[in-house]
């Protein structure tokens, strides 16, 4: 190791430094995140954490993420910025649409069996996914027996899903998703246009309850039959989906339902003995009925 001159202590190469001093501010970013405003983001990956945190350093025109931890400790509105940051919001209606086709076949049929319905449906963004399993149900004559719980850390998005409007100029390639989906009409049918947005009908909305809940802190949400958390946990170390996936088993009825994103899945979970492979391409797991082990 190169002396320091003045020490003649090992010293630490030049070259060594910006990215590593960089990894350790935002380490300290996350723990005064956690510690002032009680999100926690210190398993997420941190890769996508490290693009989050570069693009707001770039926007507020800052030098380095020291700085950005000094104006979201003293300011509200600049933690809730870098939160919209941080939050994952990339959706679209009948997004992978051969999932669809699946879950209609090889779900659908069982959870046609309960006359009453609960499902959890995580990590629902602006809600576009959650009005497309809606639209799924109501074709299988499911919706009306069912309750929805569409929850999300970010209460900016659960607004927009709440309200339930979206930009109508997305709305052909959501058709298109619907049709290769299994769609049993037109994506139309289920919605009125006017001005340039979109607003999907009441009938959907009004068996979907909207809350807060943050996967990195909270609890166990409700006793459910089928939980949707689909391309979420790409986002999260292996230690933090770890945590999720019990407590999607937690909320799990035994039987129940897990579905998660395509490039997901239970391996490395520590949880793969308490659920069936129901399709190993499209991620749905079933939570066994008997004990684990």
């Amino acid at each position: 190791m190169p002396q320091d001159r003045k020490t003649g202590q090992g010293a630490i190469p030049e070259n060594n430094g910006a990215a590593d001093v960089q990894d350790i501010e935002i380490q300290l970013l996350l723990e005064a995140v956690y510690l002032r405003y009680g999100y926690d983001f210190r398993n997420y990956s941190r890769a996508h954490l490290r693009r989050r945190v570069n693009y707001r350093l770039k926007i507020d025109g800052l030098q380095t993420v020291s700085e950005l931890q000094s104006k979201i400790l003293w300011s509200r509105d600049a933690f809730n910025t870098l939160l919209q940051d941080f939050s994952i919001n990339v959706t679209e209606m009948f997004r992978d649409p051969e999932f669809y086709r699946t879950f209609r076949e090889k779900v659908v049929p069982i959870l046609s069996t309960y006359p009453h319905l609960k499902i959890w449906h995580a990590g629902c963004s602006t809600g576009e996914e959650v009005y497309s399993l809606a639209i799924l149900l109501s074709e299988e004559n499911l919706l009306n027996r069912t309750q929805v719980y569409a929850t999300d850390f970010n209460k900016k998005v659960l607004e927009v899903a709440k309200e339930g409007i979206f930009q109508a100029k997305h709305f052909e390639a959501f058709g298109e998703n619907y049709k290769q989906a299994g769609g049993k009409f037109q994506l139309s049918d289920y919605y009125t246009a006017r001005y340039g947005s979109v607003k999907f009908d009441q009938s959907l909305a009004r068996r979907i309850v909207f809350a807060d809940h943050n996967l990195a802190t909270d609890n166990v949400f409700a006793e459910v039959h089928l939980i949707f958390c689909r391309n979420v946990l790409i986002y999260f170390d292996k230690k933090l989906q770890s945590r999720v996936i019990g407590l999607f088993s937690g909320s799990l009825i035994p039987g129940g339902f897990l579905c998660l994103g395509t490039k997901e899945s239970l391996r490395f979970t520590g949880k793969e003995d308490e659920f069936h492979v129901v399709d190993d391409t499209f991620r749905i797991y079933k939570k066994k009925t008997q004990p684990f082990g």
